[in-house]
């Protein structure tokens, strides 16, 4: 179980809370490497979930985790990569479910 010093330099447990979010974004979001983008930014983080492209131009997905990791990618996902350009970007939370192994690209 990780563990955070504290201001006295006591060490404490650290809680970890997992949760899930639904999202989805729009822009110039497809055929420019984003779903790839986001597929590895949350392998590389630790989350499970899957992203995928949408007939309307956008992508939306899942993804689940540590809340605070959840913060990260969705910081990390709005910025995008240097090909695509995020200019909406909506997001619900959701329970979160477990049924995910990894981070995967839905067709």
């Amino acid at each position: 179980m990780p563990f955070r010093i504290t201001r006295r330099g006591r060490k404490e447990k650290e809680i970890s809370v997992d949760t899930g979010i639904t999202f989805h974004v729009t822009g110039r979001v497809q055929g420019v490497g984003f779903r790839a983008f986001v597929q590895r930014t949350g392998q590389q983080l630790g989350l499970t979930g899957w992203v995928k492209n949408n007939a309307d131009g956008s992508v939306s997905g899942i993804a689940e985790g540590d809340q605070g990791l959840l913060v990260e990618f969705i910081k990390t996902v709005k910025i995008g990569n240097r090909w695509s350009n995020v200019k909406a970007w909506e997001e619900q939370s959701q329970q979160y479910s477990g049924e995910f192994e990894s981070f995967g690209i839905r067709y």
